[in-house]
C-alpha cells in the first residue's frame, strides 16, 4: 500500500488496484469486467471456470478490511452481456446492502436496465464530481477545477533489466490532471504507457506498491 496526497485528499494506492479514499470512506476501482471468464468460456476458449473466483474474494476482502462506506465502479464493471456473473455480482451488492454502490458507466456496460434496478447501484452516465476529482470512465473526461480520475486504459508499465529482461506491470498512472487505475479484474490485459516528466507511476508488483 502507498498512500498519496493528491489534490489535498490522502489516498491509499491498494496493491488489489484499487483505491481508498479517506476522507470519503469511498473505495474506488475500475474494469472490473465481471463475467468475462464466462462469456469467452461460453464462445469455446478454454479459461479456467474457478478465476472469475478471485474478483469476488478480493472485492470481498476489500470491504471487510477497510471497511469503506461507498463503493465507487469508474466504468467496465461487467464486461458484455448478461450471464450468471451478474447473479453473483447482485449477491455481494445484497449482503453489503449497508454499503452505497455507484457505478459510473463505461463503454462495457451495456446490460439492460432491469439488471441494473436489481443490483442496488447508483448509476452515472458519464462523470460523478466530488471535488476535488472528477470520477469518469475514460480520460477524456475533463472539468475546470477537478482532477479526473478514471480507469479504460488498463495502465501498464514495461520494465526492463539486465541480460534483456523484460516484465509488463499494472500500474496506477497520474498524470497532471488526469489519474487512470489499474484495471481491477482478472484477465483484462494491459496497455502500455509511455510516462512522461511529469507523470508518477505507481507499479503493482508481489502484491506491493512501488512509486517509481
Amino acid at each position: 500500500m502507498e498512500e498519496i496526497i493528491l489534490k489535498g485528499e490522502k489516498l491509499k494506492l491498494l496493491p488489489e488496484k484499487a483505491i481508498f479514499w479517506e476522507k470519503k470512506s469511498a473505495l474506488l476501482m475500475a474494469d472490473l469486467h465481471l463475467g468475462k471468464v464466462s462469456h469467452f468460456r461460453k464462445y469455446g476458449i478454454a479459461l479456467p471456470p474457478q478465476s472469475e473466483d478471485k474478483n469476488w474474494q478480493v472485492l470481498s476482502r476489500l470491504i471487510r478490511k477497510w471497511k469503506p462506506q461507498k463503493v465507487i465502479i469508474l466504468g467496465d464493471l461487467f464486461h458484455s452481456k448478461y450471464n450468471d456473473q451478474w447473479e453473483n455480482f447482485v449477491a455481494m451488492t445484497d449482503r453489503y446492502s449497508e454499503l452505497e454502490w455507484i457505478l459510473v458507466k463505461g463503454n462495457h456496460d451495456v446490460l439492460r436496465e432491469r439488471h441494473y434496478h436489481r443490483s442496488n447501484l447508483t448509476i452515472y452516465p458519464y462523470a460523478l464530481k466530488m471535488p476535488p476529482f472528477l470520477l469518469t470512465h475514460e480520460p477524456d473526461e475533463v472539468f475546470d477545477g477537478l482532477y479526473t480520475l478514471c480507469g479504460h486504459i488498463h495502465p501498464g508499465i514495461l520494465m526492463k533489466g539486465k541480460g534483456k529482461q523484460r516484465l509488463k506491470l499494472p500500474c496506477f498512472f497520474l498524470g497532471p490532471e488526469i489519474g487512470i487505475l489499474p484495471a481491477f479484474g482478472v484477465f483484462t490485459g494491459l496497455h502500455l504507457l509511455q510516462p512522461e516528466e511529469d507523470d508518477q507511476i505507481f507499479l503493482i508488483a508481489d502484491q506491493q506498491v512501488v512509486a517509481i
